[in-house]
């Protein structure tokens, strides 16, 4: 008889003790944080016909790492193939290969088919939702989760990670209320639960409760960054908060600190960087020697596999000064926009435009950078990341606005934020 867990999810070619080793693991992926990986070796030297063992592995690098971390996840794809699996495996499966092989929307759509058959699978509706988060898709952000919150009740393990999402995809569709009790619930629940907690300061973040958004995040940060592999994005949501109170030598503290300290080369976590620095430049604040640093992170970055990535690589670039590596990324970008695929179209809809955008900016071109800025930003989803994320566009373009003389759009689009507050 196979084995199953405690949502009654079959495990193929997995020990008793492969599986207990399995679940460890899915449940620090949950909270993106703890040691999963030395969990999934474990289980793989014991089992190597583990099929889910292989999949998490893909799932954990193969989105967001570096080239190495991709390595990592092709191998797990191998391993996969010819191994006997059920239904639910074969839909995990064809979604991680569907990941390698850069089809965002496919793997989505695949994990959605699992996550119907089986709504108790976490681990489908997490890296679901990742998928969403990809596509900019904030439809299915929140509503990938609203539609099975009826399979789910609070004495279930795996409770948390559940109203963690949900958390998530409402925030991003503005149902700000429901999302900050739904990641506060979850957070209760399970202190370690980064992506519930990064649900909550998204919704601080938006309702510009600042000063609130720092005490929720440094009164218990001994909780939730301990192991935690989200600490960059969640102390990166810190720091704006400070950055709203203008404290930018707390903003500064924490970049030195645990944002860019220990100089990660995943993706996710220099496009912070940048992201952070770039809003600092925007406000004319000196941040030394850190551009030049954060540059030489992206060295040997592949241009046209993801175009949010991209964009923040070529951010980075100007930022350092280094126009010609930035016009050469510029001129690969614009070579991917003739490729097929989700990124492709990413790219040519806005990635590459963006890309543009920021060296017209950091050439004095502030006008047509404007421009540049004004045709995407209504449909800036689409090379993904959150609201949170993607306002470094909207805030540049402001400024270019005003730099440009354009006082009547930069005075609008200050207005616009502020009516859109509460």
């Amino acid at each position: 008889m196979p084995l199953k867990d405690h949502h009654g999810l079959e495990y193929s070619g997995a020990s008793p003790a492969a599986a207990e080793r399995y679940l460890r693991a899915v449940a620090a992926f949950h909270c993106y944080a703890g040691q999963p990986f030395p969990e999934l070796k474990a289980a793989v030297a014991d089992s190597p016909r583990f099929v889910m063992a292989h999949v998490l592995i893909g799932y954990m690098t193969l989105v967001g790492g570096n080239a190495a971390l991709r390595r990592m996840g092709a191998a797990a794809h191998a391993a996969l193939r010819d191994l006997p699996m059920n239904g639910r495996e074969a839909g995990h499966a064809a979604a991680v290969g569907h990941i390698l092989a850069g089809e965002v929307r496919a793997a989505a759509r695949a994990l959605e088919d699992v996550a119907l058959a089986w709504p108790r699978d976490v681990l489908a509706l997490q890296v679901g939702q990742t998928m969403d988060f990809l596509l900019g898709d904030a439809r299915m952000l929140r509503d990938r989760i609203g539609r099975v919150r009826g399979a789910w009740t609070p004495d279930m393990p795996g409770y948390h990670a559940i109203l963690g999402l949900h958390a998530f995809g409402l925030e991003e569709t503005a149902h700000y209320g429901r999302a900050e009790a739904a990641g506060r619930e979850a957070v209760a629940l399970e202190p370690r639960n980064n992506w519930a907690r990064h649900a909550v300061a998204h919704v601080l973040e938006m309702q510009d409760r600042r000063a609130e958004g720092v005490r929720f995040m440094r009164d218990d940060a001994a909780v939730w960054t301990a192991d935690s592999f989200f600490l960059v994005h969640n102390w990166w949501h810190t720091a704006l908060f400070h950055l709203g109170l203008g404290e930018t030598d707390a903003v500064l503290e924490l970049y030195d600190g645990p944002i860019r300290g220990e100089a990660s080369d995943l993706a996710f976590d220099m496009a912070d960087a940048a992201a952070l620095l770039w809003r600092l430049r925007l406000r004319d604040v000196d941040v030394g020697d850190r551009w030049a640093t954060l540059a030489d992170g992206w060295s040997g970055h592949e241009f046209g596999r993801n175009a949010f990535e991209d964009a923040h690589a070529v951010m980075t670039l100007v930022g350092a000064g280094r126009d010609a590596e930035a016009e050469a990324a510029v001129a690969a970008l614009t070579a991917a926009t003739g490729g097929t695929g989700d990124n492709a179209a990413a790219t040519r809809d806005v990635g590459l435009p963006v890309a543009q955008a920021f060296l017209a900016y950091g050439r004095g071109r502030h006008r047509h950078a404007a421009d540049l800025l004004r045709d995407v930003r209504s449909i800036a989803h689409r090379f993904g990341g959150s609201h949170a994320q993607r306002d470094v566009l909207d805030l540049t373009l402001i400024d270019a606005a005003a730099r440009a003389g354009d006082t009547a759009l930069a005075h609008a689009l200050v207005a616009e934020r502020k009516a859109a507050l509460p």
